[in-house]
């Protein structure tokens, strides 16, 4: 095995494995807000990881400079939690409860300062 070898399959392990802690995350966690969690985070990075590898592979490996890679790197790391955290503000908002043994709720406080705010 050579080194750009190592270097791509590393980044690919480490993509997979992320990935796969995200779809246990999904589906061990206890609340829907876990499960969001685990899914924008541990998700993008499993596939910004794999994206890498594959970019390293053509770059390193054959030559080629795919610059839609990069791109879609960077979309992954924009999108994916922003969509991660619209998809917890909207649970939040259409009442889907805290797991019982949650200890804190940072929106109830921002709630309440905002509906005095309307009345």
């Amino acid at each position: 095995m050579t080194v750009i070898e190592i270097i791509v399959s590393f980044f690919v392990m480490i993509g997979a494995l992320f990935s796969l802690l995200a779809g246990l995350g999904i589906i061990r966690l206890q609340d829907v807000y876990s499960r969001i969690h685990a899914a924008a985070k541990s998700a993008t990075l499993g596939v910004m990881s794999v994206m890498l590898g594959t970019f390293l592979y053509f770059l390193l490996g054959q030559g080629e400079y795919v610059g839609k890679i990069l791109l879609t790197i960077l979309f992954v790391f924009i999108t994916a939690p922003v969509a991660g955290l619209m998809m917890g503000r909207s649970a939040y908002n259409a009442g889907v409860p805290l797991w019982e043994k949650s200890v804190q709720d940072d929106l109830r406080n921002a709630h309440d300062k905002q509906e005095k705010r309307e009345a």
